[in-house]
């Protein structure tokens, strides 16, 4: 679980300094770093829904989707 929050910190720390760098601002940079995980999450969600209907090597249908 450390290395969970440790990559969630390091995560929102790279898009606040990455997003502060490319716009000089640095509440633009809180305001996305704060964003971009929740929308990332939820985006993983649904990645994760449709990996699973269509995974490489699952079998559909009675074939192989490679």
């Amino acid at each position: 679980m450390i290395k969970t929050f440790s990559f969630g910190a390091m995560h929102i720390t790279v898009a606040f300094l990455v997003v502060w760098a490319m716009t000089g601002d640095w509440r633009i940079g809180g305001a996305t770093a704060l964003v971009e995980p929740c929308v990332n999450t939820v985006a993983y969600h649904f990645h994760e829904k449709i990996w699973k209907r269509w995974a490489p090597g699952k079998v559909v249908s009675g074939t192989v989707m490679a």
